[in-house]
């Protein structure tokens, strides 16, 4: 196996061992994601060390609320869906609550064992399986299935192995929406590459970039972007006062006014991308 695989699979190790359920939580809605929080980290010292960006997660509303939206739309008891480098599991249980068959696959060990775990706890594990798999070689048969999603996961792969790999297993009207950083922003980068415990050297060198559309329209006939999360970044220290509930809408409506072109969109935090009728 590659080095940088190798890498990518002791990096998930350390960050899985620490925390079990889902992962994109903050320190200002842990209730909202889970009950028992201690049940759930497994060394709150190493928690707030290696997980010291998920305070950023308290202003990804909006764009949760697009993945979903989508998920509720698209997923079915007649689809089949991938969750690709499915982490602890989100995803894939979130798109078997809405009715839909889901495998996901991930090349970490403990993120797909903590995956299994939470379809049980949610209890979706009759339609809902976790499977150890390398997304650069997956070994499904070509045209499985009706979805994906996947959820910062392209920037840790080689992205033309990883994409041709998932319009081969999609089906020739198949859909899949990935949600995933961008690099432009300088502030941004500047963060990732001050604080290189919390990922990994490939990770920060492959985060996406507007070039990567080009890429993946190699692969998809139809690919769509929409840019989230710029002027609300600035929220983030206020996430505890009773002035972050009033002025987050505010922010929201301001970065879905800026970011509505990709002129300035590339300089938001996360983007939307929705690939869809893959190339055969």
């Amino acid at each position: 196996m590659e080095e940088r695989k190798l890498k990518e699979i002791e990096h998930s190790k350390k960050r899985r061992e620490i925390l079990q359920g889902f992962e994109r939580i903050s320190d200002t809605h842990v209730a909202h994601q889970a009950e028992d929080l201690d049940e759930l980290i497994a060394d709150k010292e190493k928690f707030n060390y290696y997980f010291a960006n998920m305070k950023y997660y308290s202003i990804t509303g909006t764009s949760e609320a697009y993945k979903h939206d989508w998920l509720d739309r698209k997923c079915s008891q007649k689809t089949k869906i991938l969750d690709f480098a499915c982490g602890n599991g989100e995803n894939g249980v979130y798109a078997a609550n809405c009715g839909a068959e889901c495998i996901g696959i991930d090349i970490s060990p403990e993120g797909v064992a903590n995956a299994n775990k939470n379809a049980e706890k949610f209890k979706v594990s009759d339609r809902c399986k976790f499977v150890i798999m390398d997304g650069e070689q997956m070994t499904f048969e070509d045209n499985t299935f009706d979805l994906g999603v996947e959820y910062g996961a392209l920037h840790h792969v080689d992205l033309e192995a990883a994409l041709s790999e998932l319009a081969r297993v999609m089906k020739p009207n198949g859909q899949m929406i990935c949600v995933e950083a961008m690099r432009h922003n300088p502030l941004i980068h500047w963060y990732r590459k001050r604080t290189p415990h919390l990922r990994t050297e490939w990770e920060v060198e492959h985060i996406l970039g507007v070039e990567s559309f080009d890429i993946m329209k190699k692969y998809f006939h139809k690919v769509e972007v929409k840019y989230f999360h710029l002027m609300s970044l600035s929220l983030v220290p206020l996430r505890k006062t009773f002035l972050f509930p009033i002025l987050l809408p505010i922010f929201n409506f301001l970065d879905r006014i800026l970011l509505s072109s990709q002129f300035i969109g590339k300089y938001g935090w996360l983007m939307l991308i929705e690939l869809s009728n893959p190339r055969k």
